[in-house]
């Protein structure tokens, strides 16, 4: 089952970045992902098929706001 996600998801990542976190936000939906890493501010693009092998979980807008 492939994960829901949209704009603005915050999403966990398997494995951390150089600056030691692994939350980013999705700031592109298409055919590739754009993520911004919450720490250090990097965005790196990857094609949706890499983007569900790497994706940890997903944090939807709806359940950070309750």
């Amino acid at each position: 089952m492939k994960p829901e996600f949209k704009l603005n998801d915050e999403v966990i990542m398997k494995k951390p970045h150089a600056c030691q976190t692994n939350l980013w936000v999705i700031t592109r939906v298409g055919a590739d992902i754009k993520l911004k890493c919450k720490n250090c501010g990097h965005e790196i693009m990857m094609d949706r098929l890499e983007f569900y092998k790497k994706i940890k979980k997903v944090i939807n807008n709806e359940e950070k706001n309750n």
